[in-house]
């Protein structure tokens, strides 16, 4: 499958912001099932944009505007192939020991409630890592209820988990923790992810997990959706919690508040045969 992605992210302030650094998380890398045609990062004003690789294996880029901005839009343009692996991630980049993914952090901080929940799951059949993994796949979605919303309301796992309801990083988070507290390695995963029904316009980036499975590596699970990441996703950036794989963060001085518009579209075409 061929999917098409136009992301921009336009901000406006209320005064011009002055030492503005905007650290992107936006670019995709080629693996197993994931081959980037073309990739483009534009933003609607002049300035220096850098590219590196962070601890994870991520691309990212840091923009500093020339001059104080009042307005900044950054445009994400390209295409990539995808294929259907079942999940499974092989291919990638990987710059940490298996171990780091064991390590908690705020947004995947489990409360004892949520300790108890995973342990449950665990017991609730085979033994089995990846048996369990999917068993959790089908669970936490019940624990939490998805509801639409920005990243920007995302709480801790424990606390969603207390809520009953949260949006798909919330669900990621819960699933995490209680990987993690089961003793399996697992990390969050921020990319795109076309619409079921075709349409292209979507509300937001999406996330979800990875976990690792013996003699399998590393495995895709989108508790938000219930499924294994199939063709209709792309995955750009990895971390320990959103925070660590979040598309856009930033930093300024002044300009007094922020607004944020977000308009994404993911479009699903049929990749040319290669003779």
């Amino acid at each position: 499958m061929r999917i098409r992605v136009v992301h921009e992210t336009i901000y406006t302030y209320e005064q011009p912001a002055r030492g503005l650094v905007q650290v992107m998380r936006l670019t995709p890398r080629d693996h197993d099932g994931q081959y980037v045609r073309t990739w483009r990062i534009d933003t609607s004003i002049d300035g220096r944009l850098t590219a590196r690789e962070d601890g994870f294996g991520n691309i990212v880029h840091w923009f500093t505007p020339d001059e104080p901005a009042d307005a900044l839009t950054i445009r994400v343009t390209g295409e990539v192939d995808t294929e259907h692996t079942h999940g499974i991630v092989r291919g990638t980049v990987e710059r940490l020991p298996d171990e780091f993914y064991l390590r908690e952090t705020d947004l995947c901080a489990a409360s004892p409630e949520l300790h108890a929940f995973a342990e449950a799951v665990a017991k609730d059949g085979e033994p089995a890592p990846l048996a369990i993994l999917h068993r959790l796949l089908g669970t936490v979605p019940r624990a939490v209820v998805y509801e639409p919303g920005p990243a920007a309301n995302g709480v801790p796992a424990g606390q969603a988990f207390a809520a009953g309801k949260g949006i798909c990083q919330d669900l990621t988070h819960v699933f995490i923790a209680a990987a993690r507290h089961l003793d399996i390695p697992a990390r969050y995963v921020a990319g795109y992810r076309a619409r079921d029904d075709g349409e292209a316009d979507v509300e937001a980036p999406h996330g979800w997990a990875e976990a690792l499975v013996p003699d399998l590596g590393w495995v895709a699970f989108d508790p938000c959706y219930e499924d294994a990441p199939s063709e209709g996703y792309i995955r750009v950036a990895t971390g320990l919690d959103y925070l660590g794989a979040a598309p856009i963060r930033g930093s300024r001085t002044g300009g007094g508040t922020e607004t944020l518009d977000v308009k994404l579209r993911v479009e699903q075409g049929r990749a040319a045969v290669q003779s």
